[in-house]
């Protein structure tokens, strides 16, 4: 039985699939380099039109808060040049496993993020236009819109175009971890893992609702307020307790993961639909943050929940399936028993 995996990679073969490493390199400091250059000259061309202080924050399209022009154009650049920074010292160290899902989370926040950057400051400088005083400065929602909008289509296009080819694949037959049944045998294998940083947050949101339901209560906050904010934090409550932890069950019928503290709802892969099962470290920044990650087209589902080893599934029609759980060499060998156990039934 052949498990495919990621191919390990040397530091020179880190590079995405659509352009080697040094060029790749090359376009991020390019454009990051003309991203700055348009915060810095585009205000300084339009100064003398423009108002110091800069109004800089609005409440609906009401100026309620101001800058000066000296510092709006540092926070401007700083806005960039922190995200810039961060990507070219994770595109010179960046890990090799889950590449594919990288080079799609680098490209669009690449792009994604220098278009917001410019983005801010060109809603900014338009709102400060030819106004004789900052608090005429008034700012249009659509234009709002238009830049969030654009910035996510720039990052997802860019993601996109980035991503490159599957990654490569390699024969782990020999690697797979096994365990030997007698005839007629049955195991069983349980493992539970949590986040507590997901499961404390939502802990936090409860003690949150209870609190804005006593200041209803008392008058400090209006009822209506209270209703208006109460459906959102017990939605992102019950969504964190359930991503906050998994278990997961590996029996003669395939793997079950069970979400949330009551192990509900579940995904099953019947053993059926399982070609391999091994392990492999990750942590979030190899498969793009925490809970359930994933991509169209990376072939790879992962659950995280916390860095280290991963009980991965490869599926006869090809995907992917990985899950941070404690003791998965033993739950991908049992795995593989029951596999062979099938194949030769």
């Amino acid at each position: 039985m052949t498990g495919p995996a990621h191919l390990p990679q040397t530091p020179s073969e880190q590079g995405d699939a659509v352009l080697p490493r040094g060029r790749t390199l090359t376009v991020a400091i390019v454009w990051g380099a003309l991203v700055a250059a348009l915060l810095i000259a585009v205000p300084l061309a339009l100064r003398d039109r423009l108002p110091d202080p800069l109004a800089t924050h609005w409440s609906g399209s009401t100026p309620d808060g101001h800058m000066s022009f000296a510092g709006n154009l540092v926070f401007d650049l700083g806005l960039w040049a922190v995200a810039w920074i961060f990507l070219l010292g994770t595109a010179l160290r960046r890990r090799t496993s889950g590449a594919r899902l990288w080079r799609v989370y680098w490209w669009g926040f690449l792009f994604g993020w220098a278009v917001l950057a410019l983005g801010v400051m060109g809603s900014i400088l338009y709102a400060n236009l030819d106004v004789a005083d900052w608090h005429q400065a008034t700012m249009p929602v659509w234009l709002i819109v238009a830049v969030v909008g654009a910035a996510a289509g720039a990052g997802v296009l860019a993601g996109w175009l980035g991503r490159g080819g599957p990654d490569p694949v390699r024969d782990r037959s020999a690697e797979l971890p096994r365990l030997r049944l007698r005839p007629g045998q049955r195991a069983v294998w349980v493992s539970r893992v949590s986040n507590p940083w997901l499961t404390g947050l939502s802990t936090v949101l409860l003690v949150v609702a209870a609190i804005a339901g006593g200041l209803a209560t008392t008058g400090v906050l209006s009822v209506q307020g209270f209703w208006s904010i109460l459906p959102a934090l017990v939605l992102v409550m019950f969504l964190l307790r359930a991503m906050g932890s998994a278990s997961a069950r590996v029996d003669a019928d395939g793997l079950r993961v069970g979400f949330g503290p009551f192990g509900r709802p579940a995904r099953h892969t019947p053993i059926s639909k399982i070609e391999s099962a091994w392990v492999e470290k990750y942590g979030p920044g190899d498969v793009g943050g925490w809970g359930l990650r994933g991509l169209p087209g990376t072939g790879r589902v992962t659950l995280m929940l916390r860095g280290g080893d991963c009980l991965v599934i490869r599926r006869t029609t090809g995907g992917e399936f990985a899950v941070s759980v404690d003791d998965a060499e033993r739950g991908a060998a049992l795995l593989n028993a029951y596999i062979a156990e099938a194949v030769s039934s």
